[in-house]
């Protein structure tokens, strides 16, 4: 017997009773939803009548996110008063609460767990890359000794770095013929070891700071060059990173070509025959970029050819998500470790190294740069920036003197002077200011393509933080610390605009390469706030430092840190020190957006008086009484960040930790480079 088949009109009046179902239960539990949500704010947690507004969108949210408790967000409109509800939630609970404890104690675990003697030291070695160490790994442990160097192991970026010079074909004798081809590109200079005398070659090639990187280098291995053979390191003068190599080449041993071999020599083809410096509108960074990523990522899968002069910049790019970071969530670390442009290709056009007009290569050249974005296989050194001492990029730094002072004359006091009296300066501010500070030019990318500049990492935080725009009334949803409600925490929707102007002072100082911005240097100075230029010592004057990228890392980093202020830090790149400094302890990394930069504020400092005055127009439905909406001990906290960053750079990021640094590359790269690696490796 056949099975009875079910007509379509029987199958179409199934479903659709099965939809009906589905919204029924949908409305009744949304139904039952909202008849618990107000039985549950009972007086003692409502202020007056602010826990009222209520959509069903905003209640989905908070039951998305069970730290926010209660909480209703809604669009503020300024003629609303119910713009502030409490939870029970409190301080113990937020989310950066947790990542301070966490960063600390993984900190401490890290300095404890240092080798504390060379057999311990080579035993780790052997333990972390399943090798032994290069040779004269004896003569680094003296050096680590002799000038209290602490972070003894902690060398994984670097053999990262490394690592695929293992697997090229050929060995030392391919690398260093590389290193002769590389060093003879524009902006690529050679440190040159010979008898254990350091010199500095350059192509010819005018850039802005004449081998200034190079010499930088030389520098750095002063005190030990005479323990070192000869080698030659190829060294990238510019800013930017330079190699980029396709993700199917690293997949073949990394070999400029697949027959290596002598007899093949002769007729093998140059790569770097044709290289010019710039793009010149034959391809740009992202294209070649893009094709880092395994074949089966949205980057690969994704085209976009776009042609200068044909693009024009429009409201539906600039509203582009610039992270995928909400307000109220906070990184674990910068948005080098966070942010994967493999997997959100759109995201690169937030990121101005992704339109530089310098050509990269797409090969695996050696070449050493300060600097390392994801994606990209330069060799991290110290920058020259972090090593030398000018006005311009070193705390403490007495020009007319000439030496370095260990409390920089402009520092300013945390909170009274009578509280750093011991310092001896003559400070003119009483105490640092709570708002968030940034000067800077309007670098941050190239002009390849054209009309992508007002998307740049340093122009989309001039616009969003230093706006104050009446349009700019979308509310910030902020969180703040009720101290007459038992600590609860309380969420208040306060517009851009009213938040850019109480706690941030954000602006350009300098017009640099206008003409590459949509509308030249006209449009630029309209549509961004500038001021006038300020040295480096007018920074000390508050408790937020922004730190964002240029045309690649900051050169400021360092000096935050040595201040007594707090970096507020976000960056694409990984530097030499990426892993023996701590986020959370010694700075506050900030994702790529910088959407959670307010809560970041309101959790250390609260939420400015002025500012719930001006949100709520003088109202008599709401008493303020004060800035006591931060942390119980936000300040203290703030404060502690400061002086561990501080305490940091006096005892990791000093130049002789610099010099370590370089010491052990130097022993690494002397033995990559060695026709006979077992030779080059530390013997017991």
């Amino acid at each position: 017997m056949k099975p009875r088949r079910v007509s379509f009109t029987f199958r179409r009046r199934r479903r659709l009773l099965f939809f009906r179902c589905i919204l029924l239960f949908l409305f009744l539990w949304t139904v039952h939803t909202v008849i618990h949500y107000y039985a549950g704010c009972s007086e003692s947690h409502v202020i007056s009548n602010f826990c009222i507004g209520f959509s069903i969108p905003s209640l989905f949210f908070s039951l998305a996110n069970p730290f926010l408790g209660s909480s209703k967000f809604a669009t503020h409109d300024p003629n609303e008063a119910e713009t502030r509800t409490i939870t029970q939630d409190s301080w113990s609970t937020h989310p950066i609460t947790r990542l301070m404890s966490v960063a600390e104690n993984r900190f401490r675990t890290k300095l404890e767990s240092q080798s504390k003697s060379l057999e311990a030291a080579v035993a780790e070695y052997r333990r972390r890359f399943c090798m032994s160490p290069p040779k004269g790994f004896d003569k680094w442990w003296e050096f680590t000794q002799q000038y209290d160097i602490i972070m003894i192991d902690e060398y994984d970026g670097m053999m990262r770095d490394l690592q695929p010079f293992y697997d090229v074909k050929g060995g030392g004798q391919e690398i260093r013929k590389r290193i002769a081809a590389v060093a003879s590109l524009p902006s690529i200079d050679l440190v040159r070891i010979r008898g254990g005398v350091p010199s500095v070659q350059a192509d010819g090639y005018v850039d802005t700071e004449v081998s200034a990187r190079a010499k930088g280098l030389r520098s750095m291995l002063g005190k030990f060059v005479k323990e070192l053979p000869d080698m030659d390191f190829p060294i990238n003068a510019k800013a930017e990173g330079r190699v980029i190599v396709p993700w199917e080449k690293r997949q073949e041993n990394n070999s400029v070509n697949n027959n290596n071999n002598d007899n093949n020599n002769n007729t093998r083809v140059d790569p770097l025959a044709s290289f010019k410096p710039d793009w010149k509108g034959e391809g740009n960074v992202w294209d070649a970029w893009r094709r880092t990523c395994p074949p089966n990522t949205k980057a690969r899968r994704y085209f976009s050819s776009v042609r200068s002069g044909m693009y024009t910049m429009d409201n539906e790019l600039l509203s582009l998500p610039t992270s995928t970071t909400p307000q109220f969530t906070f990184s674990p670390n910068t948005p080098y470790h966070d942010q994967s442009f493999c997997d959100d290709p759109h995201l690169h056009y937030t990121q101005g190294h992704f339109f530089s007009d310098w050509r990269t290569l797409g090969e695996l050249y050696p070449v050493m740069s300060p600097a390392r974005a994801s994606g990209f296989s330069d060799i991290k050194i110290p920058s020259h920036y972090y090593y030398g001492s000018t006005a311009r990029y070193t705390y403490g730094w007495d020009a007319e003197k000439g030496e370095l002072r260990e409390v920089d004359k402009d520092e300013v006091a945390w909170d009274t002077v009578e509280n750093d009296a011991t310092n001896g300066n003559d400070s003119n501010s009483l105490h640092k200011l709570n708002k968030i500070f940034w000067r800077g030019a309007t670098t941050g990318g190239g002009n390849e393509p054209a009309g992508f500049a007002p998307m740049y990492q340093r122009h989309r935080a001039v616009r969003d933080l230093a706006s104050d725009f009446n349009a700019l009334v979308q509310g910030v949803e902020l969180t703040g610390f009720d101290a007459y409600h038992d600590g609860g925490l309380y969420h208040l929707s306060v517009p851009y605009s009213t938040l850019n102007k109480g706690i941030m002072d954000i602006a350009f100082m300098q017009a640099t390469s206008p003409g590459q911005y949509p509308g030249g240097l006209k449009k630029l100075l309209n549509d961004y706030r500038f001021d006038e230029g300020v040295p480096l010592g007018h920074h000390w004057k508050y408790k937020y430092l922004l730190d964002i990228d240029g045309m690649s890392y900051s050169g400021r980093f360092m000096a935050f840190l040595a201040s007594d202020s707090v970096p507020i830090k976000s960056t694409v790149y990984e530097e030499f020190f990426g892993d023996w400094i701590e986020p959370w302890l010694h700075y506050i990394p900030l994702s790529a957006g910088y959407e959670e930069i307010y809560n970041i504020f309101a959790y250390f400092s609260g939420i400015p008086g002025e500012v719930v005055e001006q949100v709520y127009n003088d109202s008599d439905t709401y008493d303020y009484e004060g800035d006591n909406d931060s942390a119980p001990d936000g300040d203290a906290r703030l404060h502690r960040i400061a002086l561990a960053g501080k305490q940091w750079k006096k005892t990791i990021g000093r130049t002789v930790d610099m010099e370590a640094y370089v010491y052990r590359l130097a022993l690494e790269w002397a033995r990559l480079c060695s026709d006979d690696r077992e030779v080059m490796s530390y013997v017991v």
